[in-house]
Order: C-alpha cells, then sequence, then structure tokens
C-alpha cells in the first residue's frame, strides 16, 4: 500500500532529506491555500503528506525542528504571557472621518514639507498606497534566517506579549518563509506587522457552538481573534477559525547577499506576498489624492461584500523613506492615516424594555437605551428581536450592551458587556399576557417569536397603519410613524380603509398641519388606490405573505374577491402556486376566514381601493439564481420581503420553510432555530447575506 492509503514509508535510507522534502512540499501547499487561494491537491493528499511527516518524526524526533508544520500545535499550556519588546515602536494612526478631513492632512503634510524638507520631490507626496483597515489584534511576527522566532501582540506599542506558541496554530502564519523572494538568501532578522482576524461566517458558527455547549459568547469577530490568541492553552487557539493578513516590515536587517528593504509600500506588499505571507487583495496604488478619496468613499460599500470586518481604510504615502523622514505628531505617523468608516457598533446602558405588537400580532421587545451615537445618528432604542435571543444572550436590564445597526439601517442589541456587570441587573422576563388587550400569548410549534391571537388588538393597529402606507406595500408618501400616531391618538383611523375617509378638516386639527401639508397627504391616498392589486395584498399584513408572495397570488387570482373566495373555498388551489408553500396558504386560509377581513375589503371597495388585473402564471425570472430555491431566517440589512424579491428578480425561488428541495438557507442575525437546525439536519447549504450576493455579482 502507498503512504496515502495508510501505510507510511518509516524506513528511508534518508530520513533526514524525506523530511525535508516533506516539509518543502507541505509548506508549499500551504502558500497556495492561505495566500494564493489556488490550492493544486485535495485535502486528503494533503493530509497524507502531514501523516507521513508526523510519523517520520515520531520515528527521529532528533530531526523535529520548530519550523516543521506539525509543531504548530503547541501541548503545553503557558503560565501567562511574558513581555517582548518591539524593535521599534507599534504605534495607531490619526483618523479621518470625512473628505475635507483627508485634504487637510495632505495640505498638512505638504506644509511640512516645505518648511522642513526643501529636497523632498513635491510629486512624491501624491503617490498612495491604499489598504483596507482590517478590525482584528495586531500581531508582530519576527523571523531569523527565514523562520519563524517570535510572535507577539501590539500591546502598548513598546512591549507586547509573547503569543508565540499560540501564533504557530494560524495556519496562514508561515513558519519558513519562501527563500526565492528573497534572492535564496534570507535577511538576518524580519519582523512584519500584521492583523489576526476572523471572519465573519466562521465567528458566527463558533458563537453557535459554544451558546450549544453552554459557553460564553464572544461579542463581535474582533473579541473573538484577541481572545482566541491570548489563550494559555495554544490547542483552543489551534481550533479557532483565526485567519491573518500583514502589511508592513518593521525591521529589516538584511545577511551577507541578501537583497535591501523595499523602498515603496507596494513593493513591501510584493515582497510579503512573495515571501508567503497573506496579503489583502483590495490594495490600490494612487497618483492623486482625489482618486483616493473616491476609492475610500466607495469602499464604505465594499465592506458589506467583505467576508470580514473592516473599519476604515489606511491611506500610507508610497515613499516609505519619505514616510520615515516625516517623523511623527505625537504618537501618530504624518506619513499615514486612517479613513475611517461610520461607526456600526456602540456600547450604552439598557435602562428598559417596551413590548410592542407586530401587525401579525408579533410580541416585538423593544430596548430602551441611554443615547449613544452611532453611523451619524443617535440610538435610543433599538430591537431585542425575541425573548429566546433575550435567554440565549443573558442580557438583562441595566447590562451595559454592544448596539449594531444591521445593514446600517436597523439598529439592534447584539449582546451585553459582562465584564462591565455590577451585580445590580435584572433579568428580563417574557410576558404571558399582551400588555395591549390582555389576550394569552401564545408561542407556534416551530417559531421563537410569542403572539397575541386577538386581530382587533389595539396594539397592532399604528403597526398594521404603518405597514399599509409603507414603500413595500401602498407606498403612500407623507405618512410616516409620527403621523400615523398622530392619527390613530385622535381616534381618525381605526384601521386602513380609514384612511380613505379622511377629510381636509380632520388633518387640519393636528399639530404641525397646515393647508399644504394636509392637502398633500390626501392627494398621496388618493393616488395609492391607483396602486397594483400585489401591493394592497402586501399591505394588508397577512402573515407570512411579502412581495414574492403577493405577486404570485395577485397574478392567479386578479382580485381580492377571488382570492377569498378561493382560499375560503378551495384552499388547495393556494398550495399549486409558485412560491406559496403550506404554511402562507394556511395563513392566508385564516385571514380569510375572519369576519373582520371581509368587513374591511368591503369598506376599501366603497373607498374606491379594488384593484384588478387579468389573472395569470408568472414566469420565473432568468439570471444567476434561476433553479435555486431559498429560505430566508433571521435579521437582514433589508426587510425580508426585499431580499426575496431581490432573490426572484435574479431568477430564484423562495419559499417559508426548509425542505430537501431547499437549495440554501440564508441566516441573518437572531435566526429561528427551527429552520436552522432542520437545515443542519439537511445537510442543506447555509449562507449568510453577502455570500447569497456574491452569487448575483460574481
Amino acid at each position: 500500500m502507498t503512504a496515502r492509503q495508510g501505510t507510511l514509508p518509516l524506513a528511508l535510507d534518508d530520513p533526514a532529506k524525506r523530511i525535508a522534502e516533506l516539509r518543502a512540499q507541505i509548506a508549499e501547499h500551504d502558500y497556495r491555500y492561505y495566500v494564493l487561494d489556488s490550492p493544486i491537491i485535495s485535502d486528503a493528499e494533503y493530509d497524507a503528506l502531514v501523516a507521513e511527516l508526523r510519523a517520520l518524526e515520531e520515528a527521529h524526533p532528533e530531526l523535529i525542528t520548530p519550523d516543521s508544520p506539525t509543531q504548530r500545535v503547541g501541548g503545553a499550556v503557558a503560565e501567562g504571557f511574558a513581555k517582548v519588546q518591539h524593535p521599534r515602536p507599534i504605534l495607531s494612526l490619526a483618523n479621518a472621518f470625512s473628505a475635507d478631513e483627508v485634504r487637510a492632512w495632505r495640505e498638512r503634510i505638504g506644509n511640512y514639507v516645505e518648511k522642513n524638507l526643501p529636497d523632498v520631490d513635491p510629486h512624491n507626496l501624491d503617490r498612495y498606497v491604499v489598504e483596507p483597515k482590517i478590525d482584528g489584534l495586531t500581531v508582530v511576527l519576527t523571523y531569523e534566517h527565514g523562520r519563524f522566532v517570535q510572535g507577539a501582540t501590539r500591546g502598548d506599542g513598546v512591549f507586547g506579549e509573547d503569543i508565540t506558541a499560540n501564533l504557530r496554530t494560524v495556519k496562514q502564519v508561515p513558519l519558513r518563509l519562501r527563500a526565492e523572494a528573497f534572492g535564496n538568501t534570507f535577511p538576518a532578522r524580519l519582523t512584519v506587522r500584521g492583523e489576526a482576524y476572523m471572519p465573519i461566517a466562521d465567528f458566527e458558527r463558533m458563537n453557535e457552538a459554544l451558546r450549544a455547549a453552554g459557553e460564553r459568547t464572544f461579542a463581535n469577530p474582533r473579541n473573538a481573534a484577541a481572545g482566541s490568541l491570548r489563550q494559555l492553552d495554544p490547542r483552543v487557539t489551534a481550533r479557532r477559525p483565526l485567519k491573518l493578513f500583514c502589511y508592513a516590515i518593521v525591521e529589516y536587517v538584511p545577511a551577507q547577499g541578501a537583497p535591501s528593504a523595499p523602498q515603496t509600500q507596494w513593493e513591501t506588499l510584493a515582497l510579503l506576498r512573495a515571501a508567503g505571507f497573506p496579503v489583502t487583495g483590495h490594495a490600490r496604488r494612487f497618483e492623486s489624492l482625489e482618486e483616493v478619496i473616491a476609492y475610500c468613499e466607495a469602499s464604505v460599500a465594499l465592506r458589506d461584500t467583505l467576508p470580514y470586518e473592516v473599519d476604515g481604510m489606511v491611506i500610507k504615502l508610497d515613499d516609505l523613506m519619505l514616510a520615515e523622514r516625516l517623523g511623527y505628531v505625537g504618537k501618530d505617523p504624518r506619513g499615514a492615516l486612517a479613513f475611517k468608516f461610520p461607526a456600526r457598533e456602540a456600547t450604552t446602558i439598557l435602562k428598559d424594555v417596551v413590548v410592542r405588537v407586530g401587525r401579525t400580532g408579533n410580541i416585538v421587545p423593544n430596548a430602551v437605551l441611554e443615547p449613544v451615537q452611532l453611523g451619524g445618528i443617535t440610538i435610543t432604542s433599538a430591537t431585542l428581536h425575541n425573548y429566546d435571543d433575550i435567554a440565549r444572550k443573558d442580557i438583562r436590564i441595566g447590562d451595559r450592551v454592544i448596539v449594531k445597526r444591521a445593514g446600517d439601517v436597523i439598529p439592534y442589541v447584539a449582546g451585553p458587556v459582562v465584564a462591565a456587570r455590577t451585580g445590580n441587573e435584572r433579568p428580563i422576563v417574557p410576558p404571558t399576557h399582551c400588555p395591549f388587550c390582555n389576550t394569552p400569548l401564545i408561542k407556534r410549534e416551530g417559531e421563537v417569536a410569542l403572539y397575541c391571537t386577538n386581530p382587533e388588538c389595539p396594539g397592532r393597529v399604528d403597526r398594521a397603519i404603518e405597514h399599509f402606507v409603507g414603500r413595500a406595500a401602498m407606498d403612500i408618501a407623507g405618512l410616516g410613524e409620527k403621523i400615523v400616531a398622530q392619527l390613530v391618538d385622535a381616534g381618525l383611523v381605526n384601521d386602513v380603509a380609514d384612511l380613505y375617509y379622511l377629510k381636509k378638516e380632520d388633518l387640519l386639527g393636528l399639530e404641525k398641519f397646515a393647508e399644504k401639508k394636509a392637502q398633500n397627504v390626501l392627494n398621496a391616498i388618493a393616488a395609492s388606490k391607483h396602486q397594483p392589486l400585489w401591493r394592497l395584498i402586501v399591505g394588508l399584513g397577512i402573515r407570512h405573505v411579502g412581495e414574492v408572495a403577493a405577486r404570485a397570488l395577485a397574478d392567479r387570482f386578479g382580485s381580492l374577491d377571488a382570492l377569498i373566495e378561493a382560499a375560503t373555498h378551495h384552499p388547495e388551489q393556494l398550495q399549486e402556486i409558485e412560491g406559496v408553500g403550506p404554511v402562507i396558504a394556511e395563513s392566508v386560509r385564516e385571514w380569510a376566514a375572519r369576519p373582520s377581513t371581509r368587513a374591511l375589503v368591503e369598506k376599501l371597495k366603497r373607498a374606491g381601493v379594488n384593484p384588478t388585473q387579468q389573472p395569470r402564471d408568472a414566469a420565473p425570472a432568468a439570471g444567476p439564481l434561476k433553479g435555486k430555491t431559498f429560505v430566508i431566517t433571521g435579521t437582514l440589512s433589508r426587510p425580508r420581503e426585499e431580499i426575496a424579491a431581490w432573490i426572484v428578480a435574479h431568477g430564484g425561488k423562495v419559499t417559508d420553510s426548509v425542505s430537501k428541495n431547499t437549495s440554501f438557507l440564508v441566516v441573518g442575525e437572531a435566526p429561528g432555530n427551527n429552520k436552522l437546525s432542520k437545515a443542519q439536519q439537511l445537510n442543506i447549504p447555509i449562507i449568510d447575506e453577502a455570500a447569497l450576493r456574491a452569487m448575483v455579482e460574481g
């Protein structure tokens, strides 16, 4: 049998030579896999090489060296981390938050050069390299004659912690550099700066596993990376999905015959990549500050497509000698600047929890927060998703909590800062009865939300109207949340149909309503009578019915009357429609059976709201998602109906429940456990929103 079949050739004439060959092969495959992202052998073949090397080293322990691939995982648990001094200070950067601040930085260094460095060619001030600012943990890697000898944290910039054993376990850290990058003569000493990080999808999977094991989870990928690298047991670090990007040379001591250090940042990145370090593929070189600014501003949107967290872009002068001569302002180097993205995360105090009733009766807990600035706006409240999510994350009243914005839009509480607890925090107890109508709350099988089953619950009115007038439904301009609240509080509307019976004198009696504003609102309401049928179906708030299902129902039945007739007397017809599964069909049947539904539809018809169309069968759109079926769970960057419509527009199909016919489960924040576990049982691929968009964008 061959080595790949399980029997390892231990008796070799020259085991040292074979060990050297195996180490070289494994190093080459690590480089192709972790740096070039272009492997040329299978995982099984790679594993066979490692197994053969391990067996040879066990037979010949005198041949084991620290840079061997088998030595990545250490067995000893450290008592603590020793302090190490960096060869040069590892400094942070000054920040800019706008294009004008970037221009002001360029003007400052221009003035400094003119006054203090008159021999400098001014054109060198307009050659830049821009790189993503990875939101991870800064690490400092030291190599002597090409071999990894020490890894440290940044610490205070002068002294860091020795985490060499932990960094050895990170597969992207080369244990031996590629000699050809240095003309086959390694520098005597090379110290490189990089950023260790955890990919977002891996972070979420790791947190889910920690929750399932009853262990403490991490608040964000950066904390997870930092916590993983500072484990006293390297075996724990080895199990964490850590990755690395390198971007700077801190120290370069050439050996005799070795090439000199790179003179530009662009050359530095090329050398690091050639030497075996992972380097970002999003670095760009420019010779115009305005091009730099345009790239930085465009990259704000880029961060939502990346598989890892970035919190800005780093602008560097390409000429490293010039950057060195510019010196520092305090602890900030003049030759580089961080262009920071708007914040998507902040911490504040959770003061209380208030409950609102969703349009379908779902009970939604909302956090009342101490005001905090996030992404340019003041956040005073945020969703807590549901009570199962609250319990899983152990969020308490009085906690300092982490607030994020999903897709930079919807604020939500990601979790507590457990280390900040004082002992005065109080558990959040789920209600047993609706706070608006005192109806006992229920939890439907397979769902995480609590529901009020009273269709006439007064807590639903304003939410139902807000949904009805929203962009995804009837799209009535000028009717925002505050105006809807005014109309409900004044008793002018008790259901969505009442909007079409409003008179100008009704509105003029409300605060901040003048003649023109009142007329504009009435005109917008009147114009909505001509919206297509599918928008009205969405607006009526039938549980589980979003744009995709609403379009399918409108295409099949052509009017509300026909839809109600079929749902009441021939409900089996509903499931014959592409995109309408058993859950949606049952929800439509329940909606159609209510006397209040028929009364509301008749009231709308009397007001002139009765759109009809010729029934037809909608042909599926062509596109890159054609033939694929998706199920969505959790909170995404946009309302679920918008994401579903986007999938359909690109040829895909969206259903409400996971089955063997599901191609992918798209998971957002706080997903439903039922869909997630069903997908895992059926081995359905689980993807995030970024991966979904990548399918379309290539």
